[in-house]
């Protein structure tokens, strides 16, 4: 058989089961670590239960994911996941999906092996999402997420770092109230609303504009140029004012309205 002739037949084995996003469907992938509880508590053993070296390593991951040729409106990370909305019109890959998930689940583990200085790997699934108002009740529910699993592990920690073991500290947290978890952090002098805003809320990255001063040659005289670059927020806001925050990415991403 010709090798053009095989390579059409081979072909129809790798797409035949390939889907595509519908133009104007907004796209969000979340990008998870994978055994990241062994990876980060066993093999590397980075602080309990929020670590800054940690935090700065998954900031950069998404860094890089926002400048690795996707256009990537707004970046979010809690934890060992990344969430990243795309611009609406974005045609990269002709949105086939198997090529999002692959690529960017390829990158974010290679930046984060290269800053972690070992082997991190990542999975990655896309959502798509109808309209402009899903999109921002998807970022809500992550950072709603996020603060329920700040609560949930500044409770076990302190009980583990008291002395309890998984299985206790466990038990002691199963079917327990919000108000309680409050209450147990309360008790040993830690006040939840007062710990910092990157563990209860997660990180959000975002394109801002900025003024570069230069100097042209030609006409012997200083120039201003506009430039864009990254911006990681550690102190996202909440509520009525994270939908606005919200409101403002998805007109950046291209939504026309965001009602809904």
């Amino acid at each position: 058989m010709r090798f053009d002739d095989l390579d059409k037949e081979m072909r129809v084995y790798e797409t035949g089961h390939d889907l595509y996003v519908l133009p104007g469907v907004w796209m969000v992938a979340r990008i998870d670590g994978r055994s990241f509880t062994r990876l980060t508590k066993e093999v590397h053993r980075f602080e309990a239960p929020y670590d800054a070296r940690f935090r700065d390593m998954m900031v950069a991951t998404v860094e890089h994911l926002m400048q690795c040729g996707f256009r990537v409106a707004y970046g979010y990370t809690q934890s060992d996941e990344i969430s990243l909305l795309f611009h609406r019109d974005g045609a990269l890959f002709e949105r086939k999906i198997r090529k999002y998930n692959s690529v960017l689940a390829g990158e974010a583990s290679a930046a984060f092996s290269l800053k972690l200085g070992g082997v991190g790997c990542f999975d990655c699934r896309i959502s798509e999402l109808p309209y402009a108002g899903k999109v921002r009740e998807y970022f809500m529910w992550r950072a709603e997420d996020a603060t329920r699993n700040a609560l949930n592990s500044h409770c076990y920690w302190l009980l583990r770092k008291e002395g309890k073991c998984f299985k206790d500290a466990t038990a002691m947290l199963d079917g327990a109230t919000v108000s309680s978890k409050h209450e147990l952090l309360f008790s040993r002098g830690i006040n939840f609303a007062e710990l910092p805003l990157w563990q209860r809320r997660g990180i959000g990255l975002y394109w801002r504009d900025f003024l570069k001063e230069g100097y042209n040659p030609k006409k012997d005289r200083a120039v201003t140029s506009v430039r864009r670059r990254i911006y990681t927020d550690l102190e996202l806001p909440m509520k009525g004012e994270y939908e606005e925050f919200l409101g403002q990415r998805l007109r950046e991403a291209g939504a026309d309205s965001v009602a809904g």
